[in-house]
């Protein structure tokens, strides 16, 4: 078995047989093509009932073990076929896919997995292992929401979406969303949503804009401060900046249906266990119109 060199990390994808995960091996396909890295494809062996027990008796493999052969064996043929220059490797891991995957990101470009499986029962445990592995990994995760979760080239609308929030500092989401943007030769739209608290608001006709145009400011700045350093960086991004009145989840998710990849930040604080997503994160990951990527970044 070829060994993968340390200077390249893989794109790594999870797969399961399923039409959606085979959807993200096409898109994880063009995406590694992208960047030029490796595919790794990695099938959980414990993520579905398996079958075809005289099969294995035939070939002397346990039943587990010959579906989930088949599997990446399968997805591997396709990876090839749509970029036949692209190295792949493929790996069955005997345990649960949440666990397998977050390790799997430790030496990983980027994870990218489908936002469901099969049938009802399915669906709703890789629903719930996208959200566990977005919440816990070390790397970039992708899930493939919405309609344009096919491909990455050629992009239905050449916009990569980013929503910045809070902590300007924070510039691994930033990073993220201007590497693939450039990638891509798509336009970037970084956008800070702003609010303005209701005891702040005056009935005053002379002040009734004042607290609004504060926070709206602020915004900018806050939106200015995460961007410049970057954009700087990468020259030939061509770079929309947004400030937008309301909740980030609601504007977020409006922008998402014209966008090929939206990008947030997902803060790892250190010793803490459950979901660590913020609610705008969370809710993008439930119901945007296009893939979301989550870019983790350790407060």
């Amino acid at each position: 078995m070829r060994t993968i060199e340390q200077t390249e990390l893989p794109l790594v994808v999870g797969v399961d047989g399923s039409e959606p995960s085979l959807r993200a091996v096409d898109w994880a396909a063009d995406e590694a093509a992208l960047r030029g890295v490796p595919l790794r494809l990695v099938h959980a062996s414990l993520w579905e009932w398996y079958e075809g027990a005289a099969l294995a008796e035939d070939l002397g493999k346990p039943s587990e073990q010959v579906l989930a052969d088949k599997i990446v064996d399968g997805a591997a043929r396709r990876a090839h076929s749509r970029q036949p220059d692209l190295k792949v490797f493929t790996e069955v891991v005997p345990e649960e896919p949440e666990y397998a995957l977050v390790r799997e990101g430790r030496r990983a470009s980027a994870l990218v997995v489908g936002n469901r499986g099969r049938g009802d029962i399915a669906e709703f445990l890789l629903g719930s292992v996208s959200l566990t592995v977005a919440a816990h990994a070390s790397c970039p995760v992708i899930v493939l929401r919405g309609r344009h979760d096919k491909q990455t080239q050629p992009a239905t609308h050449g916009r990569v979406l980013l929503g910045v929030g809070k902590q300007a500092h924070d510039s691994a989401a930033v990073r993220f969303a201007f590497e693939e943007a450039e990638r891509r030769g798509a336009v970037l739209e970084a956008v800070r949503a702003w609010r303005c608290p209701a005891h702040e608001t005056t009935d005053h006709p002379l002040l009734a804009g004042e607290p609004a145009r504060l926070h709206e400011q602020r915004a900018a700045e806050t939106l200015e401060a995460a961007l410049n350093q970057v954009a700087e960086e990468h020259p030939s991004v061509q770079l929309h900046r947004r400030t937008a009145e309301g909740p980030a989840r609601k504007i977020l998710l409006d922008a998402s249906a014209t966008a090929d990849l939206l990008v947030v930040g997902a803060r790892r604080n250190k010793g803490t266990f459950g979901l660590q997503l913020g609610r705008v994160a969370h809710t993008l990951l439930h119901h945007s119109a296009s893939p979301v990527a989550v870019v983790p970044h350790t407060a």
